[in-house]
């Protein structure tokens, strides 16, 4: 069973069993409204995901409801019961244990952002750098 929550813990889950897949998301509908470049996702069943208190939903897109935190703000959830039926995605910077689940693909690639491709070879730092 992997656990999480919010960032201010006013919503707590469990997912049970394993994801279909654990992904990074490009599209422009996740980057906006994570403020992210990409967003990392966990496809469960939806029977298998048990959640404390009720997020606050917004229906992103004409089939898609991305899940919030009322409270705080963290996105949790996303479900699409036409492209994912009986599932829902999971924001894996959620889990309070982040080894559990991680990307194995790039999904909706065609609207990373352009700098994406070279990411990686950028400069790494423990903590910010000194000035």
């Amino acid at each position: 069973m992997a656990t999480g929550r919010c960032q201010c813990g006013a919503i707590r889950y469990e997912a049970r069993g394993e994801p279909v897949y654990s992904a990074l998301c490009h599209c422009a509908d996740c980057r906006r409204s994570a403020g992210a470049p990409m967003v990392g996702w966990a496809l469960f069943a939806q029977e298998d995901l048990t959640i404390s208190a009720a997020p606050v939903l917004y229906p992103s897109s004409e089939n898609a409801t991305r899940h919030f935190c009322g409270k705080c703000g963290t996105g949790l959830f996303y479900t699409n019961p036409v492209t994912f039926p009986g599932m829902v995605d999971i924001q894996t910077a959620t889990f309070d244990d982040q080894s559990l689940f991680p990307p194995v693909i790039h999904v909706q690639y065609v609207e990373a952002a352009p700098w994406m491709e070279n990411v990686h070879n950028l400069p790494k730092f423990d903590r910010y750098p000194e000035a």
